[in-house]
């Protein structure tokens, strides 16, 4: 156990971010729940997503509650290497360093394969290797932030979770579910290599895995379909299975600002075999912490996406 966390810790127990600046992927869902607390707590937020007309609605909801913190919203899409580069550049030319970045953003199950500019696998290509560029991108701007911290949100489907080398974009064998495993396993090992990494290194970077639990979200309605199987599941026992998303956002809060959270550690929900319920330590699944994988996969990033953290 890293650390023992207070009892029932929710968003009112998050330190003062007055001062600190943040990076958060996503517009609605957990990533809104993240910019709101962390504007309420003081920080400097820049809510990153494609959407400009809903990232503009969110900045403008969060800015009539007049909290201390400032907002704003830059246009990042995660299924665009391209995209991904060019708001690197803007941020670097905007600021000198980046305290805090929250990996959210993602897409889940569409039945069908797609496919991002770059030609990756959507789900891969956008909540893995979207989020690794990204982080990337950002990577000298943390290396001068203070005690900075990277986030990156996984989810409980990364228990069945393969890394596929063979078929990494699934291009052979496309199962909705099946490669969205893969990329929240991806998302997870990725926190715990990039720990590994800053610890040898002694780049001072904390980097933690974190997952929502099963929350009130569009995730599901917004990939797999508002009248797929798991889109009627979540219309039907929504109120009574899934969590509300400002309760799933709190792992994340947690990692990203509580004085004892500590890289290389895993946070999710505590109750309902984590599907629900304050933060606590995750529990990480074997094959999550095979280095050697690990490595493997870091590798096959830098050149699919064509960028070195160094």
């Amino acid at each position: 156990m890293a650390e023992n966390i207070k009892r029932n810790w929710t968003a009112t127990d998050i330190p003062s971010q007055k001062g600190r600046s943040v990076v958060i992927t996503g517009t609605g869902g957990i990533g809104y729940e993240i910019a709101l607390e962390m504007t309420r707590a003081g920080a400097e937020v820049i809510m990153a997503g494609r959407n400009k007309v809903k990232g503009e609605e969110a900045i403008s909801k969060i800015n009539k509650m007049k909290f201390d913190g400032s907002i704003c919203f830059e246009e990042l899409d995660l299924a665009d290497l391209a995209s991904i580069k060019a708001f690197g550049e803007r941020i670097r030319t905007q600021r000198k360093s980046m305290d805090i970045l929250v990996n959210n953003a993602a897409v889940m199950n569409p039945p069908q394969r797609k496919v991002t500019k770059d030609g990756f696998e959507l789900q891969m290509g956008t909540n893995y290797l979207g989020h690794f560029a990204l982080t990337a991108q950002l990577f000298p701007l943390l290396l001068k932030g203070n005690k900075p911290r990277v986030v990156t949100l996984s989810s409980v489907a990364n228990r069945s979770g393969v890394i596929n080398f063979d078929d990494l974009q699934s291009e052979i064998n496309y199962k909705p579910m099946v490669t969205y495993s893969q990329s929240k396993l991806a998302c997870l090992m990725f926190a715990l290599e990039l720990q590994r990494r800053s610890d040898a290194a002694g780049w001072g970077i904390s980097s933690m895995g974190a997952h929502p639990g099963i929350s009130r979200t569009e995730l599901i309605p917004n990939g797999a379909g508002k009248n797929s199987p798991a889109g009627i599941i979540r219309r039907v026992l929504g109120p009574i299975l899934f969590q509300p998303a400002a309760h799933g956002a709190w792992p994340s809060l947690y990692a990203a600002t509580a004085i004892e959270a500590t890289g290389g550690t895993y946070y999710g929900p505590s109750r309902m075999n984590e599907m629900r319920g304050y933060p606590k330590v995750a529990k990480i699944a074997p094959q999550a912490i095979d280095v050697k994988v690990a490595a493997r996969l870091w590798e096959e990033s830098e050149k699919m996406t064509k960028i070195n953290f160094i």
